[in-house]
């Protein structure tokens, strides 16, 4: 379960652009996951609420967006999303392909309340 890992991660990227004292500010973070990048959404969302709850973070939402694997045909130049791991260019049956995308794996925003909290 590496997904405990990658919340934590995405717990320090909040972290450096989200000052500590901040951090109960947070509401949402949303992040860019691919086909290919190895990880199960529904595990890194409990994981995310795991490794948050009982910091000042607990709560924070975890925005998931899927990003389907995608090829290129160096060959005919068309684009297509198939099936994790095929090669082959669907429209001219080229093997020589490049993936264009279904590898992320990005923290893209991280949503903050505009006021600051009153501490008592």
């Amino acid at each position: 379960m590496h997904e405990l890992s990658i919340a934590q991660g995405i717990v320090d990227i909040v972290g450096q652009y989200v000052p500590r004292e901040r951090h109960e500010t947070v509401r949402l973070v949303r992040i860019r996951v691919g086909d290919l990048a190895g990880v199960v959404p529904d595990s890194l969302a409990f994981c995310f609420t795991a490794v948050t709850a009982g910091t000042p973070m607990a709560g924070a939402l975890l925005e998931i967006e899927h990003v389907p694997y995608t090829i290129r045909c160096t060959d005919c130049a068309n684009a297509s999303t198939t099936e994790p791991g095929l090669a082959l260019c669907p429209r001219c049956g080229s093997t020589a392909t490049t993936i264009v995308a279904g590898t992320e794996l990005q923290v893209m925003t991280i949503d903050v309340d505009e006021e600051t909290p009153e501490h008592s």
